[in-house]
């Protein structure tokens, strides 16, 4: 384990794009686990299975192109900069992910109308995510994470 934990660093930076999207499929599968177990059923690793599927497919490679994009047209960590990155990505990037998510897992799911999820969860997912992350995006967006 700790062999592993040590080379981990020097492959995020060998291979950015490869790793980013793996530690998406890591987070969105393990995010999905801990809110099923939470919830007190039994395990549905079909759902957790297509949760990873988007993670890999969409989510981890959007974010990085996404990420580096915001970065190239607003470089630097200014306080003002760092704002106009948060403000781009939860006005540009968030609804583009959030609807990639709800319209990914219909399809995964094999629903009739795959924008049915996205027509009724978005708007309180979208106010919700915008609440509880804001904080966490600015620092992530400029102070902390480069």
């Amino acid at each position: 384990m700790a062999t592993w934990w040590r080379a981990f660093p020097r492959a995020a930076r060998r291979y950015p794009w490869p790793t980013n999207v793996l530690l998406y499929a890591g987070l969105f599968s393990a995010g999905d686990a801990l809110q099923q177990r939470l919830r007190g059923g039994p395990a549905d690793w079909r759902q957790t299975r297509r949760v990873a599927t988007l993670a890999i497919t969409f989510h981890g490679n959007f974010n990085y192109v996404w990420l580096r994009l915001l970065e190239r047209a607003l470089p630097g960590r200014a306080p003002r900069t760092v704002l106009a990155k948060v403000l781009c990505d939860q006005t540009v990037g968030g609804p583009i992910a959030l609807s990639a998510f709800y319209v990914g897992m219909s399809i995964l799911q094999g629903k009739d109308d795959i924008f049915l999820d996205l027509k009724q969860k978005f708007w309180n997912t979208y106010k919700h995510s915008n609440e509880g992350f804001l904080y966490s995006r600015v620092v992530c967006t400029g102070l902390l994470c480069s």
